[in-house]
């Protein structure tokens, strides 16, 4: 019998796109946050690293949270551009001009 593979969702952070949105604007940030019971956060909800969605026990824990390898990793990832429709019907070939052709003269080639 195989083994069951389960999701594990108790460390889920929040995706790329929710995380982008919140830097952009604070009042996602801090819907988001109204969602959240204070007393059922780590620190009571005052040490919350926004690139990554997590809250921590001290300030002493978020510092060392910045300075390490999953932190860095992230703010790479949120610093490139991301992908959008436009980009993606690009790549397969697509016309991206919304229908609008260039003014090229048209040849004849029957000359």
């Amino acid at each position: 019998m195989a083994p069951v593979r389960r999701i594990k969702t108790k460390r889920l952070t929040r995706g790329y796109d929710q995380v982008r949105a919140d830097i952009e604007s604070p009042k996602h940030l801090s819907q988001y946050k109204a969602t959240k019971d204070a007393e059922d956060l780590p620190g009571l909800g005052k040490h919350y690293c926004v690139e990554c969605s997590k809250w921590f026990e001290s300030e002493h824990n978020l510092v060392a949270h910045r300075k390490g390898k999953n932190h860095k990793r992230r703010l790479r990832i949120l610093r490139e551009e991301p992908h959008t429709q436009k980009l993606a019907e690009a790549v397969v070939g697509l016309r991206t001009d919304n229908g609008e052709r260039s003014k090229e003269p048209e040849v004849d080639m029957e000359e």
